[in-house]
């Protein structure tokens, strides 16, 4: 429950003559075209700037530390703690900042797909593009559930406001604070959209686990025969790429839960990276493109209007959300059931991975918990070329719980079900990252679709000596020499380097779970050092 203070604060704000609430998307980039948000593209999709920062801002994620929260929240430098009084200060100067604002922009829709676990939701905006951008990445609400609509969580997103971190507590002038006591997540200091997803998405992963739903940082898509697939990573290594499948209905591109009826989507739209797309590699995300969606940072031509997705002059993390029903073959609602195959997806900048491995139920437990994969550039603040990294459950920077809370239902999960567990690599072959190639998409979509269909259970395979994973020989239409990353080095001392190293990475991260199994532990890297 929200305090009174706080809920009164909020009242104030949104009742304010100016406030425009639950503009269509027609009334929204009429808005934003009038305020000069945004500019209108060929395909009727905005574009929009987000200034200096163009990713998010892990750095300046808080958490409140209350009595409600402090004992489940795994506090540290991804969870970080704000006292009370700060948020309490800081909300006060945002909401009067906001109070004089000519124009105020709310949504009213629903995070999560399922009806039984679904979070109604509130987002008030300083931007029209935002509001725009809050449409489209969450679930609306229709004119019945607008009646009874009773905001479980309200997000409030100030983007010109900057804080003082000597007087607000904060790190820099940016701040995403989260109040799981007030239930309310206060954003300022950035223009990024991407925040007010992932706060949501940070809220669920706290929410649902209390009601036996496992919160996933994954896409996921159902076949013709009705089987599911899961397809975690983290930004950029390839979710919604992978998902947009013609051959398969889309269950949704980033963020799910997997409840003991089975799968469903938190959002109503999609937030897919764009940089390079085309029409022939990506089809369906190319054409979901229109009137309506919202590009990020895509630079265009300033007079045909076209956008230009080869150009990174202002970010590699160029972005472009719309709704769901832009996708031609998609599960609605967006639920579904539990997963016959779930995908590890990693982008190793070490080259030495092999490019699809079928992973014991220890394996995959262990590489869960790992999340490895190299954080590309564009997605955070500073990260120029890709950088290995660990994110435990493929998703560290939006889990509020331990990691091996997650990990322990997953586990379970698998067991119940039965589902296969493959680790793909979408990263670099030939040689690391300066040196090789990123894998072509056409080779990754050939293995995927290999381990969907169920051909690799039973082909042959090999133990790669350092990692232990089972790597196929053969898989369709890829070349075999591709299966088996050492072949494709030039150098194969080289390889035998990197890899050896990419290894005791893998071991040293691994240390901090000390309550893991010995079986799983024993399931890491065969290569020790």
């Amino acid at each position: 429950m929200k305090s009174v203070e706080q809920t009164s604060l909020l009242q104030e704000l949104i009742s304010h003559k100016k406030v425009q609430k639950n503009l269509s998307v027609s009334q929204l980039v009429e808005k934003i075209l009038d305020r000069d948000e945004g500019t209108l593209m060929s395909t009727g999709a905005i574009q929009a700037t987000t200034g200096k920062y163009t990713g998010r801002s892990p750095d300046d994620k808080f958490i409140v530390r209350d009595e409600t929260c402090e004992n489940f929240i795994d506090w540290g430098s991804v969870n970080q703690a704000i006292d009370e009084k700060s948020f309490d200060n800081l909300y006060k100067k945002v909401i009067n900042y906001l109070k004089e604002k000519d124009e105020l922009f709310e949504f009213r829709g629903f995070a999560g797909a399922d009806k039984k676990y679904r979070l109604p939701i509130q987002v008030i905006n300083e931007y029209a593009w935002h509001n725009l951008f809050a449409k489209q990445l969450f679930i609306s609400a229709d004119d019945e559930e607008l009646q009874s609509h009773d905001p479980g969580f309200t997000v409030v997103s100030a983007p010109t406001y900057k804080a003082d971190p000597a007087v607000d507590g904060t790190n820099s002038e940016t701040f995403i604070l989260v109040s799981f006591k007030k239930r309310i997540i206060l954003i300022g200091g950035t223009e990024y959209a991407g925040e007010i997803k992932k706060s949501i998405f940070s809220v669920m992963n706290y929410l649902l686990p209390q009601r036996e739903v496992l919160s996933m940082h994954c896409s996921a898509n159902v076949g013709q025969e009705g089987d599911v697939a899961l397809f975690f990573g983290l930004s950029g290594t390839g979710k919604t790429t992978l998902s947009a499948d013609p051959y398969r209905r889309l269950i949704g591109d980033d963020e799910h839960g997997w409840s003991p009826n089975g799968v469903f989507n938190v959002e109503g739209g999609c937030y897919a990276k764009c940089i390079n797309l085309s029409q022939e590699k990506e089809p369906q995300i190319f054409d979901a493109i229109r009137f309506g969606s919202v590009l990020e940072n895509v630079i265009f031509d300033k007079n045909s209007r076209i956008p230009d997705y080869d150009d990174t002059s202002l970010t590699e993390n160029t972005r472009a959300a719309y709704p769901l029903e832009n996708v031609d073959n998609i599960v609605t609602p967006s639920v579904a059931g539990h997963p016959n195959t779930i995908i590890f997806l990693t982008a190793d900048a070490s080259g030495t991975l092999p490019p699809i491995s079928k992973l014991t139920k220890e394996q995959a437990m262990y590489h869960f918990l790992s999340g490895y994969t190299s954080k590309l550039a564009g997605t955070e603040r500073g990260v120029t070329e890709p950088q290995a990294t660990f994110s435990a459950c493929f998703g560290s920077p939006f889990l509020p719980l331990a990691p091996s809370t997650y990990a322990k239902m997953l586990g379970e999960k698998i067991d119940q079900f039965n589902s296969n567990v493959f680790l793909v690599n979408t990263g670099w072959t030939g040689g690391s990252y300066g040196v090789g190639n990123r894998m072509k998409l056409s080779y990754t979509r050939a293995m995927v679709h290999a381990a969907l269909e169920g051909e690799l259970n039973t082909v042959e395979t090999t133990k790669d000596d350092i990692f232990g994973f089972e790597t196929p020989m053969h898989v369709p239409g890829v070349p075999d020499e591709v299966l088996v990353p050492k072949n494709t080095w030039e150098d194969k001392e080289a390889y035998d380097t990197e890899a050896k190293k990419l290894a005791m990475k893998f071991h040293n991260n691994f240390k901090k779970f000390t309550q893991a199994s010995d079986e799983i532990n024993q399931a890491g890297p065969l290569y020790r050092g």
